[in-house]
Parts: C-alpha cells; structure tokens; sequence
C-alpha cells in the first residue's frame, strides 16, 4: 500500500540536497563557461543559485520516482565563443560533475561531524535537529554521488560524452556527438534497472572511502 506519509517525509528529506545539487551542477557548468569567454548562461539569467531557474519538471519527476536521479534544465552554452572549443567544452561538462563531487564531501564532512557526536549529551531538542540533519546530509551524499557518476556517462547528450569528446579527434568527435538516441538508451537502461548496476558500485565506493 501506498505510504503517504512516509513518502512525504522522504521527498522533505531529498529536497535540500537535490535542489542544491541540480542548482550548483547546473550554475557550475555556466560560471565556468562564462570564465572561459561564454556569456550565453549569464545573459540567460543562469548564473544563479536560485533553483527555481534550473529546475526541470521531468528531471523532479524522475527524482520522486527513483529517490536518487534527477537532472535540471541544461545551461546553454554556445562553443563558438571559446579560444579552443573541444578543450573548452570539456572543461564546462567536468565542472557540473566537479560541483557535485565537492558537494557529497562537504555533506560527509557534516555527516562524519555529526555521527562523531555523543549524544548522550544532547539535550532532547538537539536530538530532534540533530536526526534530520544527519538524514539529509546522508541524502546529500549519496545523491551528489549519484548526480556525478550519471552525468559522466559517456552518452551524449551527457556531461560524459562532452569530456570523452574532447579527447577524440575533432571529426570523429563530431560524428560521435551527434548520436540522437543517446537519452532514450538512458531511459531504457533506467526502467530494465540497469542504470542503477552501472553507478551503483561507484556511488558506493565513493561513499564508503568518504565516511570510513
């Protein structure tokens, strides 16, 4: 049976630190694209870490529906205003996944803080903040994780295939990029269950070597 309730908590608990990654995934990739000569996001107003100018309504969907994966509404960027365009491009794709690797360790860093706490000593009040704390924090962990290794997927059009491509010869780089179906193979691999095979073992490992 449907749980309400213990859905409600859980979305309360995913919200924080879903928004906050999708906004600095997303803010991450148009600063750096911005240092690096590109006006395109910050003319469109994404420079900013207000959420609600990078969420995406299916991306929430999605997060809802899986707890774990989401996606916000992709900075434009426009290459032509790069001095090196495959190098630049490489450099913006690997900054949302940068963004959301320095998010889970700041998340763990809380959550290491407070598992270190007796609590024992905590007053009944403390103890009430600090449960939540420490289950949005472990939220904030995982799903940074998860955001960072689902983006390097090298499907494109994922942050993965922008970094991948900027290894490869332009021409082949090109023809690779210009793959169409490369969501849809995600979507698929995402309702057979085998996304999540592919980014559990790093998600895990990262989160292990991060809080142990």
């Amino acid at each position: 049976m449907f749980d309400i309730a213990n859905t409600i908590k859980e979305i309360s608990i995913l919200a924080l630190p879903f928004l906050l990654a999708i906004t600095c995934h997303e803010a991450a990739h148009g600063y750096v694209a911005y240092l690096l000569g590109d006006p395109t996001a910050k003319n469109a107003g994404r420079l900013t870490l207000n959420p609600l100018k990078h969420l995406d309504p299916l991306g929430t969907l999605a997060l809802v529906m899986t707890r774990m994966i989401g996606w916000a509404k992709p900075v434009p960027v426009n290459p032509s205003y790069f001095k090196n365009p495959q190098r630049d491009m490489m450099l913006v794709s690997l900054a949302g996944p940068g963004a959301n690797m320095i998010l889970a360790i700041l998340f763990a860093m809380i959550l290491k803080g407070l598992i270190g706490l007796d609590l024992n000593g905590l007053s009944p009040t403390m103890l009430k903040v600090v449960e939540p704390v420490a289950l949005i924090s472990k939220s904030g962990v995982i799903i940074n994780l998860a955001l960072c290794f689902f983006n390097l997927i090298p499907l494109p059009p994922l942050d993965g295939s922008k970094i991948l491509a900027g290894f490869l010869p332009p021409e082949l780089a090109y023809k690779y990029m210009s793959f169409k179906y490369g969501f849809i193979i995600v979507i698929l691999l995402a309702v057979l269950g085998l996304l999540g095979k592919i980014i559990s073992p790093a998600i895990f490992f990262f989160y292990k070597l991060l809080l142990y």
